[in-house]
């Protein structure tokens, strides 16, 4: 684990064996190290080498004299004229990317909050942290020669040039934390769906919630059978893996300012059930867990970050398989809320386990609640592969959510709920059918969810699909697991949100 650090006076007196510098397209000049003779040494060495200092650039450069400092790194910030927060989350995980593959005792930072007279020290503090961090892990469980591959950084520290205020150990504090949380999410979402399975996952939140002190409950299918649960179990019932509801509780010291539940969609594998997925589409579909992976993440965060909130983390967990006892398109399934479904299409499972859960949220003691869901396409399709859906019934609630999402970086955006949509989901014999047409799919779930929320209870729906497993890198994120939600969810119990 990385030990982080906040550091009195400025990055020129900086000891560490690498230290890391930002510079603007129009100047190439390292923001932290000035005028000093290492930064007009890399000043000269970038124009000759025609550095130019665009997002996602990065300069290595090795002192000629004897010196402690080893090597430094210059990330490029763009120009400045088109400068925003996101270039230096960027450059900080291509920073964190190249220390990966670099031998070294520690990495020093400056700290660029004279960058943004909008947000305050803190929140800097905790974009550098956190995007270090992100940049720097890697999933290498499998690779018999990991340590050659990569290499986590031991030692970050970040200098301040000023003073230390508690402020600014809180925002480093948020950023480790969040960080270690986003990756713990890319790591279970980056197993092979034959290891991690259900009964493995609940294996996995037992013992962090037993090393954590969260109060943990497990609902298995005799339990499931009695809440009737039809759309988990119907989910499952071509599986020789059965489901899981598993429920997490973290409860602050004090009284609670509020009572805040997090659903993750937790499907280990998704093959399409009878509705079979092409074998391309199934490649990556052990992440179709990512929801419940961020919730678990979360969740496992809370006792750190001590929030005066109580949260109930609940994970349905599942996995969609064409077995013979496989629902078949055309069944009816009776739902905990007591409404039926008729399911049109097997491979539109998401949303029938998220709707027992939101209905079993329903009758617990909750002010609002959030779901994550790798749960559409056609929300691919709207925002691309970098950006989340956000919908629900609240619109304070959706909003406190996109502000949280830009404290942090995480890309959202609030698709609508139109009524009229929901035509699309009439059945003619049952109460409601789990698929509309092919356009404006992305609504239509969540017009479907929406059916199974308590009324009056503020809920928000968080469709992932695109961002949580990334096919390509992109955005200075690797390929594979992101972690998204955690963040952002991580933002918005934090003590600064209400």
């Amino acid at each position: 684990m990385t030990e982080v650090t906040i550091q009195k006076g400025p990055l020129a007196e900086a000891t560490a064996e690498t230290v890391a510098d930002f510079v603007f397209e129009d100047g190439l000049r390292p923001l932290g190290l000035g005028g000093s003779a290492n930064g007009r040494g890399i000043i000269e060495a970038m124009k000759r080498d025609s550095f130019r200092g665009q997002v996602g650039d990065l300069f290595v450069w090795h002192p000629p004299a004897e010196s402690a400092i080893q090597r430094f790194l210059i990330a490029g910030l763009g120009r400045r004229r088109d400068y925003r927060v996101e270039n230096l989350r960027r450059a900080c995980r291509t920073i964190g990317r190249k220390m990966s593959e670099i031998p070294t005792r520690g990495l020093a930072l400056p700290m660029v909050a004279s960058l943004h007279p909008g947000r305050n020290a803190p929140e800097v503090v905790r974009a550098e942290v956190e995007n270090v961090l992100l940049g720097n892990h890697r999933f290498t469980k499998y690779l018999t020669n990991a340590g050659v591959r990569h290499r986590e950084l031991p030692r970050l520290a970040i200098h301040t040039g000023g003073g230390i205020s508690k402020s600014l150990q809180a925002g480093l504090h948020l950023g480790r934390v969040a960080a270690m949380a986003a990756n713990l999410a890319r790591d279970l979402v980056s197993e092979p769906a034959g290891f991690l399975n259900p009964s493995r996952m609940v294996s996995i939140a037992r013992n962090l919630a037993r090393g954590r002190k969260l109060a943990c409950e497990v609902l298995g299918p005799a339990q499931l059978r009695r809440l009737k649960m039809g759309g988990l179990l119907g989910v499952a019932q071509g599986s020789s893996e059965p489901p899981y509801l598993i429920l997490l509780r973290y409860r602050p010291a004090k009284k609670a300012k509020r009572r805040v539940a997090i659903i993750g969609k937790g499907l280990t594998f998704d093959s399409g059930g009878l509705s079979l997925k092409n074998a391309e589409s199934m490649e990556t579909m052990k992440s179709d867990m990512a929801g419940a992976a961020s919730v678990l993440a979360v969740m496992n965060a809370l006792p750190e970050l001590k929030p005066q909130v109580e949260v109930l983390g609940v994970l349905a967990m599942a996995e969609n398989m064409p077995g013979g006892n496989a629902i078949r398109p055309g069944d009816v399934l009776k739902m905990h809320s007591g409404l039926t479904v008729e399911v049109r299409n097997t491979d539109a499972e998401g949303r029938l386990v998220l709707a027992d859960a939101l209905s079993y949220v329903g009758g617990q003691d909750v002010d609002e609640v959030l779901d994550l869901a790798t749960l559409t396409g056609a929300c691919v399709v709207a925002l691309g592969p970098l950006a989340s859906g956000v919908m629900g019934n609240d619109q304070k609630l959706i909003d406190r959510i996109l502000r949280s999402a830009d404290r942090c970086g995480e890309m959202m955006w609030q698709l609508p709920l139109y009524d009229e949509y929901y035509e699309q989901l009439r059945s003619d014999v049952a109460d409601i059918r789990n698929t509309g047409s092919r356009w404006g799919g992305a609504i239509t779930a969540g017009l479907f969810l929406k059916r199974f929320v308590k009324p009056g209870l503020p809920w928000a729906h968080l469709d992932i699909a695109g961002p949580a497993f990334l096919d390509d890198e992109a955005s200075g994120y690797p390929k594979g697991a992101t972690g998204t939600g955690v963040r952002t969810l991580l933002s918005f119990l934090s003590p600064g949100e209400r």
